[in-house]
């Protein structure tokens, strides 16, 4: 009953408006000057309760509530505060805000946790500016050491090593502390992302699991020649057969089951003139299923599958992210039904098409999601919607599940 849903919608709002782009969208790359203001907004709200901050190598911030008992493993609950380059005011930012809001209202109930509960905002989730994303998460995990992006670089050459170093020292004021460590728990609230919830007129979803993903970045390397001299039966045109690979992956990641995602997100050309035939096509691959021998069987036959539909030209793929699916613990599905059932809101399983962070929490924690109704299903676009009713329904479960693993 301590959750306000004024005030949580207010904190998103002002959110918002830290990187707002047209049609009510947010665009907050991750290590940019945006990010560091919506931390230290974030840290504006958070100090005044109380709370301890602390920042790791990676970046990741966390906010302390302290538990009776502080030698205790404690409960993790956040997401992640960047966006895409177009995205939406809710997606990630709401996890973090959630897990405020719930820790607020839990202090306002008197409420003394047996263990500590920590507020987490993750670096880099999206992968809009350096992918792949979930670069916090796999760190902290130990899926992937910490310095493996450091030589990542975004569209503009910077590397995500320096944009790193630059955030840590703007935040040199924050105590530090190791990177990773074992959670009692985690929750991340979210989004749903996708129509379901909206669809059948349900509150809550809980998350059953996240299917794999596996991402690579594919360079076609030809030969430019003039358009208008360079017979078309002797040059070496990248575009070309770049069009060739995709049409055999396409055929490859044949689904009449429509379960399996394929996607050739972002192309590039060079040297990307009207007259020129291109000598470099570049294009990422963003494949997902929910099984994992499907994602091994199929993924692996990308590269041959590349190299066989070229004509004249020369590949290079190389696999950028490999994530196998995750199911989450039972017991924290349970305690989110529960919560759910005990505020008389609606709730379904459902699974995850998108990653998120706590992805990689599965296998040093029990781990679970939280979905709220997005409308129309829409993520990652201006038009991303989720309502002041839901957003606060959904901190509501959080609530209840928090007291519930911290009494553990």
């Amino acid at each position: 009953m301590r959750v306000s849903e004024a005030r949580q919608w207010d904190r998103l709002m002002q959110m918002a408006r830290l990187g707002a782009i047209p049609g009510d969208g947010v665009n907050r790359a991750a290590l940019t000057d945006l990010d560091q203001q919506s931390r230290r907004l974030l840290l504006s709200w958070a100090m005044p309760l109380g709370l301890q901050p602390s920042v790791d190598a990676l970046g990741n911030l966390f906010l302390r509530l302290e538990g009776t008992e502080p030698g205790l493993a404690p409960v993790l609950a956040g997401s992640h505060m960047d966006s895409q380059p177009k995205g939406g005011r809710f997606d990630g930012i709401w996890g973090v805000l959630a897990a405020l809001e719930a820790v607020q209202a839990i202090i306002e109930a008197g409420i003394a946790p047996r263990r500590a509960i920590e507020i987490v905002a993750w670096t880099n989730e999206e992968g809009g500016r350096f992918a792949p994303g979930c670069m916090g998460s796999m760190g902290f995990s130990g899926f992937r050491p910490p310095g493996t992006w450091d030589d990542v670089k975004d569209r503009d050459g910077l590397r995500f090593g320096d944009e790193l170093a630059r955030l840590l020292a703007a935040e040199s004021d924050i105590p530090r502390r190791p990177l990773g460590f074992t959670p009692h728990a985690y929750v991340e609230p979210h989004i749903e992302q996708g129509p379901l919830l909206e669809a059948e007129g349900l509150d809550i979803g809980v998350v059953t699991g996240i299917q794999g993903s596996r991402w690579f970045l594919v360079e076609i390397a030809g030969k430019t020649d003039h358009a208008g001299t360079a017979p078309l039966s002797l040059r070496q045109d990248a575009v070309q057969d770049m069009l060739r690979a995709i049409n055999a992956l396409n055929a490859l990641m044949a689904d009449p089951t429509d379960v399996l995602r394929f996607t050739v997100g972002r192309v590039e050309v060079f040297p990307n003139s009207s007259n020129t035939v291109a000598d470099l096509a570049r294009f990422s691959i963003d494949f997902r299923h929910p099984e994992a021998a499907v994602l091994t069987e199929r993924g692996d036959a990308i590269a041959a599958t590349i190299h066989g539909a070229l004509k004249t030209c020369r590949a290079t793929v190389t696999e950028t992210f490999h994530a196998l699916p995750a199911r989450f613990d039972p017991a924290i599905q349970a305690a989110i039904a529960a919560a759910a059932q005990a505020e008389g809101y609606g709730a379904k399983a459902l699974p995850s098409g998108a990653f998120h962070d706590a992805q990689f929490l599965v296998p040093i924690c029990p781990t679970g999601m939280i979905f709220i109704p997005s409308r129309g299903g829409i993520s990652h676009h201006p038009a991303e919607y989720s309502s002041a009713s839901q957003t606060a329904r959904g901190a509501q479960v959080l609530a209840r599940v928090l007291v519930q693993l911290a009494a553990g």
